[in-house]
């Protein structure tokens, strides 16, 4: 397998205030692992920016213009009640949307089977019109779009294990069966959404987990649920919105998985991708706010990668 990993370390300048869970320490914890020699085989690229047109594909444009005219020219701006932009935020949120679409061209142009995309601020809880949960853009949604208009995907699936729900990809593609949203997550836990009711046009996939659920409720989450309806999807490209919040040690959740568990679920989603998506898997890093479960999770993610 070729996997691209990108980065950029202006993705560090992202401000947060002392205390901030979603911090910049997050992306060097992850830069300090992948130094590692089992990771030479990455192809390293350069995250690029988005043009902030890019996001109108999913969010309206009062939407973009609101969270521009929101970026402060020096300290901290809150966005919302959990999301904090300082200078750079803008510039990074369209690094972590570019990151995204640069890795759906490498996977559809052949020149990488998949991608890790280690950018920050995270966007699975951005909704079509509203920020949440530190996150500005939905850069999985905007990846999933680009996917079917540049490259004609017929279908696209989405496949989040975040321990928070995604509600911002539900939201989006909610009305829309030509994307497949599948989640395991929490609940109850914030954003308070991902109930097995909520299936969309039976394209959306909730599996929630309990407080104290370990490895064997999400995997059998995933055998049940996630898993069979990802093979049904047949999706021309899988998306994962990786984070690396449900492990054990994670001061945000209560569900104890270890890095084995995101190996394992890496695994029978590239098994799927191998069938149906002729390989293609990106990969967006979402939360994780252990910077020692968040490393050791993101390598056993991206080792799997790398192996097939």
């Amino acid at each position: 397998m070729t996997t691209f990993y990108y980065s950029n370390p202006i993705c560090l300048e992202h401000e947060v205030p002392a205390g901030h869970p979603e911090r910049p320490d997050r992306l060097r914890a992850l830069e300090a692992v992948f130094e590692h020699e089992n990771f030479n085989p990455l192809v390293r690229h350069l995250a690029p920016e988005a043009a902030a047109e890019t996001v109108l594909t999913v969010h309206p444009e009062n939407y973009l213009e609101r969270i521009r005219s929101t970026i402060p020219e020096s300290g901290m701006a809150r966005i919302d009640e959990d999301t904090v932009a300082g200078p750079r935020a803008m510039e990074a949120a369209l690094i972590s949307v570019g990151g995204a679409m640069a890795a759906v061209d490498a996977v559809f142009g052949g020149q990488a089977d998949n991608a890790f995309v280690a950018t920050r601020p995270p966007g699975h809880h951005a909704e079509i019109n509203r920020s949440m949960g530190f996150c500005l853009f939905n850069q999985a949604a905007i990846a999933a779009r680009h996917a079917q208009k540049a490259y004609g995907a017929e279908r696209v699936a989405i496949v989040d294990w975040d321990v928070h729900h995604g509600n911002g990809t539900q939201d989006i593609f909610y009305d829309d069966a030509s994307v497949v949203y599948l989640s395991t997550h929490q609940m109850p836990l914030y954003p308070g959404t991902g109930a097995l009711r909520e299936t969309g046009k039976g394209n959306i996939f909730n599996a929630p987990l309990s407080v104290n659920d370990g490895s064997d409720h999400f995997r059998e989450a995933f055998k049940t649920r996630i898993l069979p309806a990802l093979e049904e999807a047949r999706a021309d490209l899988i998306i994962i919105s990786a984070g690396f919040d449900a492990h054990h040690r994670d001061p945000l959740a209560e569900i104890n998985l270890t890095a084995d568990d995101f190996d394992w679920a890496t695994g029978k989603v590239m098994e799927i991708a191998g069938r149906t998506a002729g390989n293609r898997v990106v990969s967006l890093l979402e939360g994780g706010y252990d910077l020692v479960g968040l490393a050791e999770s993101a390598a056993a993610h991206v080792m799997r990668l790398q192996r097939g």
